[in-house]
């Protein structure tokens, strides 16, 4: 029999946080598109660019199958920029509360995912 290796990467909890986060990141720049601008045009519009730049941002840069390798700061420059103005978002459409949960949230987990990636 020949040997069998594990290709399974290990997936920590704030993995799973990190990955909600990224969605509820994602899905709020839409809302906000939708909600804070005029419809249909330029509501429509920011609706769907707005995510879907984040997410060009992020699988370009940040995801683990990035097209391009950064340092771990440079991921953190794209990571506080794409949950950034999903938190800012939150707090233009009128809910702070939100915004800054969000926001401490995201940064906890950064912190956390930071520090295992420096080590």
């Amino acid at each position: 029999m020949g040997r069998v290796t594990d290709t399974s990467a290990k997936t920590s909890p704030n993995d799973i946080v990190r990955f909600l986060l990224e969605l509820f990141a994602f899905i709020s720049l839409g809302i906000w598109g939708f909600a804070a601008w005029p419809l249909p045009w330029p509501g429509v519009l920011v609706g769907i660019l707005a995510p879907a730049f984040a997410i060009l941002l992020w699988a370009l840069f940040r995801s683990p199958k990035a097209v391009f390798r950064l340092d771990p700061f440079g991921k953190a420059i794209i990571e506080i920029s794409v949950f950034g103005a999903a938190a800012l978002a939150w707090w233009d459409l009128g809910l702070p509360l939100v915004a800054v949960i969000f926001a401490l949230v995201a940064t906890v987990s950064g912190v956390i995912s930071g520090r295992a990636e420096l080590r």
